[in-house]
C-alpha cells in the first residue's frame, strides 16, 4: 500500500471470498488499492479467520484506511431483535481490535424470517420510522465511535419515493452528524426505473454529506406487467456500466467532504480470469478519473462527521409494533405472492393499506420487482 497525499483514496470492497481476493491479488499486489471497505458482519459463517487476512485488515487499519460496511442490522425493523444486540455487541468488539476510519450500514429493513435471510426495503418516510432509525444510528455510533454513514438504496416504489430519499436522510444522520454513502449505481437504477436526469436526482441529495461513493455494476431485468420495460436490479454481478463512471465524473467536485470511492462487486460473479481482469480494469478505470480529479481540484475536507453533542442512549430499545406487524406482513406477501396481481390484491387487504407506506400509489413494475428481490433473497445472500 502505497502512501498517498489525496484525500480521496480508491477502495475496493474487500471482504473473505476466494473470487473476489483472487480479483483483487494485482492489484493489491501493485500497491493500487489505498484503502479497504470491509463487511464485517458477512463472517457468521467463519469460524476462524485466516491469520492472512486479520493481518491485511490491520495493515490498513493502522493506515487509517479501513472502513467497516455493515449489511444485517435492519435499522428500520420496527421490533427489536436478540440479533441486533448480538451485532452491535460484535461490532463493539471488532472496532476495538481494528481501527475504523468510518463504519456504514443499508438504508431499509431486512425483509427476511431471520437476521441473514431477506433483501433491504424501504420504508414510510414518517416521524415514527425517523425517530426509530435515529434511534439505531446512535446505537451504532456507541458501539464503533467513529463516524457513522447510511448508504442510499436503489428500490424503490415510486416517484416520489425516489425525490423524498435524499431530505429523509439527512434527517436521520442528524443528530450523530452522520455522513451519507452515494451509491451512484443505485442513483442509475432510479434514473433508468423512474425516467429521471441525474442534475434533477442529485439536487435532492445532501452532497455535503457525502463521505463515501460506491460505484458497480448490476443487471436488466424485463417487466411482465410492463413489457416495454426493462428494469434495473442493484445485483452487483457484473462489470460497472460506462454511465456509472461517468456519474463519478460528474459527482466528485460536487462532493466537497469525499473521502473514499469505493468499487463493489460479488465473488459470484468474478468466477472466471476475463470477469476478474474486467474488475482490475474497472478499478484502474476508477482511480484513473479520481487521479485526473486531483491533478485539478485539491478537497479540503471540512467536516469530522463526528457528533457534536453526545446522545444519550435510552436505557428502553424504542420500538413501534405497528411498523412489526406491517413488516411482517409486507415480507409474507412479497415472499409468497404468485406474482404482481396476487400480491396487490393481498395487499389491498393488508394492514399496509391507507397508511403511510402508500400502496395505492406503488408502481406495478416496482411492486412486481420487490417479489423478485425478496423471493430471490429470502434463502439468504
Amino acid at each position: 500500500m502505497k502512501t498517498s497525499q489525496s484525500t480521496i483514496y480508491s477502495t475496493v470492497a474487500c471482504n473473505l471470498d476466494q473470487h473476489l481476493l483472487q480479483a483483487t491479488l494485482p492489484l493489491f499486489a501493485s500497491e493500487k488499492i489505498e484503502a479497504i471497505e470491509w463487511s464485517f458482519d458477512t463472517l457468521f459463517k467463519v469460524k476462524n479467520i485466516p491469520d492472512w487476512f486479520v493481518e491485511l485488515l490491520k495493515t490498513y487499519s493502522q493506515a487509517n484506511r479501513l472502513i467497516g460496511h455493515g449489511v444485517y442490522f435492519s435499522i428500520f425493523s420496527g421490533k427489536w431483535s436478540e440479533d441486533q444486540t448480538n451485532w452491535l455487541r460484535h461490532l463493539k468488539k471488532t472496532a476495538n481490535h481494528f481501527k475504523f476510519d468510518h463504519v456504514t450500514e443499508h438504508f431499509g429493513f431486512m425483509t427476511g424470517s431471520d437476521f441473514h435471510k431477506g433483501a433491504p426495503i424501504s420504508v414510510p418516510y414518517n416521524q415514527s420510522t425517523l425517530a426509530l432509525g435515529r434511534d439505531r444510528l446512535v446505537r451504532i455510533y456507541d458501539a464503533c465511535q467513529c463516524p457513522v454513514g447510511l448508504e442510499n438504496i436503489a428500490f424503490a416504489y415510486t416517484l416520489d419515493e425516489v425525490k423524498q430519499q435524499g431530505e429523509f436522510l439527512t434527517k436521520l444522520i442528524e443528530p450523530i452528524n452522520g455522513f451519507i454513502i452515494l451509491d451512484l449505481h443505485n442513483l442509475y437504477c432510479q434514473l433508468q426505473n423512474f425516467s429521471l436526469s441525474f442534475d434533477t436526482l442529485i439536487k435532492a441529495y445532501p452532497l455535503d454529506r457525502v463521505r463515501e461513493i460506491h460505484i458497480s455494476g448490476g443487471s436488466w431485468e424485463p417487466s411482465d406487467v410492463h413489457p416495454t420495460r426493462n428494469i434495473r436490479r442493484d445485483t452487483h454481478d457484473n462489470a460497472v456500466p460506462d454511465e456509472v463512471f461517468e456519474l463519478l465524473k460528474l459527482s466528485l467536485n460536487r462532493c466537497p467532504n469525499l473521502k473514499f470511492v469505493v468499487l463493489e462487486q460479488l465473488g459470484t460473479a468474478l468466477y472466471t480470469s476475463e470477469q476478474q481482469i474486467q474488475f482490475q480494469h474497472d478499478f484502474d478505470r476508477m482511480q484513473n478519473i479520481i487521479h485526473q480529479y486531483l491533478k485539478k481540484n485539491t478537497p479540503q475536507i471540512s467536516n469530522t462527521f463526528l457528533p457534536e453533542i453526545k446522545s444519550s442512549l435510552s436505557l428502553e430499545i424504542p420500538q413501534n409494533e405497528e411498523l412489526a406487524q406491517q413488516q411482517a406482513e409486507l415480507s409474507f406477501i412479497l415472499e409468497t405472492a404468485k406474482n404482481h396481481s396476487d400480491a396487490h390484491e393481498k395487499l389491498r387487504q393488508s394492514s399496509l393499506a391507507s397508511t403511510d407506506w402508500k400502496i395505492e400509489n406503488w408502481s406495478a413494475y416496482m411492486l412486481e420487482t420487490a417479489l423478485k428481490i425478496a423471493q430471490k433473497w429470502k434463502q439468504g445472500w
